[in-house]
């Protein structure tokens, strides 16, 4: 982590479909909340994802993970695209690019909050009671599992077609080795430590031995961490439970694949996936995202939310930089924004005044001003 500094240079990473839009509203709002610390942040941008594919053949440039080793963080907006979308085995996809630069920076820690505005109860598909005061973590492990294991296919295999006949087969190797899941173990009791003190640690012992390994070495991280309580669930419970009650949970400790789903399924509690933001953090580097996808169907249409990316920008400033004040200004003014009555498309309901509706562009300006208010 980098700290008192007035310099920062940020690798930025726009990519695809409505990420270009949302991302120069997040950096309006980075640059406002600069001018306000006495901070300048040195943006430079690179390709990566589709756009990259288009460029030069390759979901991630070699330039591209250079200069995000340089960086003192990385902001991401979106990749992917059925302009992309192939069944050819062989041919770059834009998640490639993704995956690819979260191995190359070691980032091995994803952090997911969830957290319920009061002002949007009503656009939660849970009843108003079930949701209100959620405010969930979820650290999912990054590098390891079923993403980064062995992906074989296998076209005119012995016995794998009807009736004993030549078919096709595909496997995909799902591995955790000790020191993998001791490290993401650590950063989720750390952060509990900071937070309500509870981690419910996810997997699927009763079937998996990644999940009766992953659960030996959890507990027994848990021995260092004694004024936090540790909670095993199965993962189909934890699914059910997160629609059910999901005021119970404080921290999440999952694994690669469960929290990649748990994640998006935990994102409904608070009525959109664009209001969510996630944190992808290494030993030496970081990378900030919102959690939706690039949303092609939008894509220059100025109806897309951006307060994921802008909450991105938050947890960049403070799971980055160190620069927790900066942080706390640009969520107070997300929160200003939606007590104000501001909604963008997706989080306006059936009794939000039209007037009130703003585009990506206007949504981002009002949180500037915010800020700027404060000054």
């Amino acid at each position: 982590m980098t700290v008192n500094k007035q310099r920062y240079e940020i690798c930025v990473l726009p990519g695809d479909g409505i990420g270009p839009e949302i991302m120069r509203v997040a950096l309006e709002v980075l640059h406002a909340v600069g001018r306000k610390h006495g901070i300048e942040f040195a943006c430079i941008e690179a390709p990566i994802g589709g756009c990259a594919i288009d460029a030069c053949g390759n979901a991630l440039p070699c330039e591209t993970v250079e200069l995000a080793r340089r960086a003192d963080a990385v902001l991401l907006g979106a990749v992917g695209g059925p302009r992309w979308d192939t069944v050819d085995p062989d041919a770059p996809r834009p998640e490639d690019g993704l995956l690819g630069i979260r191995k190359e920076l070691g980032l091995y820690a994803n952090l997911r909050p969830v957290h319920v505005y009061d002002a949007l109860l009503d656009t939660s598909p849970l009843k108003p009671a079930t949701v209100r005061g959620c405010d969930i973590l979820i650290v999912r492990e990054l590098t390891g599992g079923l993403y980064f294991g062995e992906h074989v296919t296998v076209e005119n295999a012995a016995g794998a077609g009807a009736n004993g006949s030549a078919g096709a087969h595909a496997h995909d190797v799902m591995r955790y080795d000790e020191y993998e899941i001791e490290r993401i173990a650590h950063r989720a009791f750390a952060a509990a430590g900071k937070r309500r003190g509870r981690v419910t640690s996810v997997d699927k012992a009763n079937v998996l031995d990644t999940g009766r390994l992953w659960r030996r070495i959890v507990h027994r991280v848990a021995v260092e961490y004694p004024h936090v309580d540790l909670t095993d669930m199965l993962v189909d419970n934890c699914a059910m439970q997160l629609v059910m009650n999901p005021g119970q949970f404080d921290v999440i400790l999952t694994e690669n694949t469960f929290g990649d789903i748990l994640s998006d399924e935990a994102s409904v509690l608070a009525g959109s996936l664009g209001l969510l933001a996630s944190a992808s953090l290494g030993d030496e580097s970081s990378l900030f995202e919102p959690c939706h996808g690039s949303a092609p169907d939008i894509a220059g249409k100025n109806i897309a939310n951006p307060f994921g990316q802008v909450l991105s920008v938050a947890m960049m400033l403070t799971y980055g930089l160190g620069l927790d004040d900066a942080a706390a200004d640009v969520t107070r003014a997300v929160d200003r924004v939606l007590e104000q009555g501001w909604r963008t498309v997706d989080v306006a309901g059936a009794e939000t005044d039209a007037v009130r509706v703003l585009g990506t562009r206007e949504m981002g300006e009002r949180i500037v001003a915010c800020i700027e208010e404060e000054r």
